[in-house]
């Protein structure tokens, strides 16, 4: 076998990526076995479980899954693999994007599930296997909410290290601003500690940067104090979406922090579980969460409801642990395209493309198109790696990745980036979209974001051991390859 380097340092082989010295699959899954780890290989019943995630358009084949226990287990991969020569990437839900894992192991995290709650202190330490849900359940009791995203049943850790986008984030900011500390274990194999004062630049690279940085084992976050919101989703005709989507735009420019809202074009099938307003029916959904007062609440949004006839009305008091409730995203794993862009503007021109592209007269591939309205309190906030405080709306669609549907849902998505392009601030949010070439990181970071990244990979990280760290490397060397 032939094995080159390149400049970056990582070696590159032709026997089905295994360089020269590297030891085999079976070798890997025994070493991981004799140190003491639960470790399981390609072809048994655990490890098909361990490595299926919510996309099931994303797969992944390591050479073995390790399931973490506790902090104890992932130091003791990690410095097997720097021994060793593999790389290690990790996994929970799988609802983002994993690095390329073949010939890698994979360490699931499932097992890392302490849960705490200090109502007094109004904070909670929260292990790496936990779910938004639980987290939310746990701290209502107390009259107290988390900074969660639309989806709670993704896990706690993969949300907050893309930064957090939450149905509440205009009043409450990104999920990472209220971050106290992560445990994590850097590629170098030593678990630290991660705070504003302790390891601040590890801090600053775990607070959207992904994986890259270390593999996060447990954060403590802070809490907010509130048990009730008014909010939901407003639901109207497809034929109404020109005038929904307008109206929407003018009325969400005026809103004040203590609301976040997003529309969608909604196609969804004709399920039997699915409210028969929605069943089988292009919908126009208007989602809202107030914080204010719950008197307030109804006068906020009453121009929305005003502006057509809604046909199914989902918006009141809620409680804050039913946060999900909002955007009603799928829990079932299912193979999904997704398409993303984000925007500095909401012009007139935009407006008519978004309906173009995705209202009643368009052959629309997509389940979901969603405008969510950025800004607020997620405008503002500590130095992180996450760089898109200034975007004022993300766009989001999503579609099923199925044979009669995966070449229309792909092409519809880059036409609807590309017709929104004027508006465009050219950058990604990280939980939003796919990508491990340069030009994803450098839209997710910017420039000086991705320099500083690399920084901070190659001190904690100098074999190149995690799976986050390969990847960033490999894809934004400035250096030529040579061969």
């Amino acid at each position: 076998m032939t094995t080159t380097t390149t400049t970056a340092g990582t070696p590159t082989g032709t026997s089905a990526g295994r360089t020269a010295g590297t030891p085999t699959a079976e070798a890997r899954l025994a070493a991981l076995q004799e140190a003491g780890l639960v470790a399981h290989g390609r072809g048994s019943a655990e490890y098909d479980a361990l490595v299926s995630g919510f996309n099931l358009d994303l797969s992944v084949s390591p050479v073995a899954v390790v399931e973490a226990a506790d902090a104890a287990d992932v130091v003791a991969l990690v410095r097997l693999a720097g021994e060793q020569g593999f790389g290690v990437g990790v996994r929970l839900t799988g609802h983002g994007l994993s690095p390329d894992l073949d010939d890698q192991v994979m360490v699931h995290t499932r097992g890392l599930s302490e849960l705490h709650v200090d109502a007094e202190g109004r904070w909670a330490r929260v292990g790496a296997g936990v779910l938004w849900q639980q987290v939310l359940d746990v701290a209502a009791p107390h009259g107290l909410g988390a900074v969660a995203g639309s989806a709670p049943a993704v896990g706690v850790v993969g949300y907050l290290t893309g930064g957090g986008i939450s149905p509440v984030g205009r009043t409450f900011g990104l999920g990472i601003d209220h971050v106290r500390s992560f445990d994590v274990v850097t590629g170098d194999g030593e678990l630290r500690t991660a705070s504003a004062a302790e390891n601040p630049d590890l801090f600053w690279a775990l607070k959207g940067g992904r994986g890259t940085a270390g593999v996060v084992t447990a954060v403590e976050i802070d809490l907010v104090p509130v048990a009730e919101l008014y909010a939901g989703a407003l639901f109207f005709d497809g034929a109404d979406a020109d005038t929904v989507l307008r109206t929407w735009a003018s009325w969400s420019a005026t809103l004040p922090a203590e609301a976040t809202t997003s529309i969608a074009f909604v196609r969804l099938p004709p399920l039997p579980q699915l409210p028969p307003p929605l069943a089988g029916r292009f919908t126009m959904s208007v989602r809202f969460a107030w914080t204010g007062s719950l008197e307030q609440g109804p006068e906020v949004l009453a121009p929305m409801r005003a502006c057509a006839t809604p046909v199914l009305d989902g918006v009141g008091p809620l409680p804050f642990a039913a946060l999900g409730a909002i955007h009603m995203d799928p829990v079932d794993p299912m193979p999904s395209l997704e398409a993303h862009t984000l925007l500095a503007e909401l012009t007139d021109e935009a407006l008519g493309a978004l309906v173009d592209l995705a209202g009643p007269a368009a052959e629309c591939p997509q389940v979901v198109v969603e405008v969510r309205q950025l800004g607020g309190a997620m405008s503002d906030g500590a130095e992180a790696a996450f760089a898109q405080r200034d975007a004022a709306y993300s766009v989001f669609a999503v579609g099923l990745a199925v044979p009669p549907l995966r070449e229309a849902v792909t092409a519809h998505g880059r036409a609807l980036v590309d017709a929104l392009e004027p508006c465009s601030t050219y950058g990604l949010l990280p939980n939003f979209a796919t990508g491990t070439d340069a030009a994803w990181w450098t839209a997710a970071y910017g420039e000086q974001g991705v320099a500083r990244l690399r920084e901070v990979v190659q001190a904690h990280d100098p074999r190149r051991v995690l799976a986050g760290s390969r990847a960033l490397l490999a894809a934004t060397d400035p250096r030529p390859t040579t061969r």
